[in-house]
């Protein structure tokens, strides 16, 4: 596990809200020279914590979707029936997050579809497939409250 000091934390801090602030904006933020700041990215960077830089793009803008929720329970609990649901959810593009969870339900899948008819479809190729599906609960998304890049908060980590 790597050591991370109050300097480093604020980089990752600023990096999660704001993957395009310049390296003099950076260093300046955090109270630093920009060299000493941006050897401690790129320290960042090779040791895995930054994995990348994206932008959060607006779907509905481009091809409207609907975002669904789905609990889902297997017939089986064992390995071969984790690998090949968790095979599905990776060929499937409009899979996109997929967590495996406890307290009754195996996985809770989010997908974002064209329409709720082509969820629907979806759904029920995967019931017919070697999925191993038992049972599945369907939650369609009518606000979405939240959705922030989530900070880094020194307490949590020192």
């Amino acid at each position: 596990m790597m050591k991370l000091d109050r300097y480093d934390l604020k980089i990752l801090d600023i990096l999660s809200r704001d993957g395009r602030i310049t390296k003099s904006k950076l260093a300046e933020a955090i109270n630093l020279s920009v060299s000493p700041c941006w050897e401690r990215v790129k320290r960042l960077e090779k040791a895995g914590v930054i994995q990348g830089y994206s932008a959060r793009i607006n779907n509905d803008v481009l091809v409207p979707r609907n975002p669904v929720w789905v609990q889902i329970e297997l017939k089986q609990h064992n390995a071969d029936s984790f690998i090949r649901f968790e095979a599905l959810v990776m060929q499937t593009p409009e899979v996109t997050e997929c967590v495996a969870v406890g307290g009754g339900v195996d996985y809770l899948v989010k997908f974002e579809a064209r329409t709720i008819d082509s969820y629907q479809r979806l759904m029920d190729k995967w019931l017919v497939s070697e999925a191993g599906i038992e049972r599945y609960y369907t939650y369609i998304v009518t606000k979405t409250v939240k959705r922030e890049p989530i900070g880094i908060d020194t307490d949590d980590v020192l």
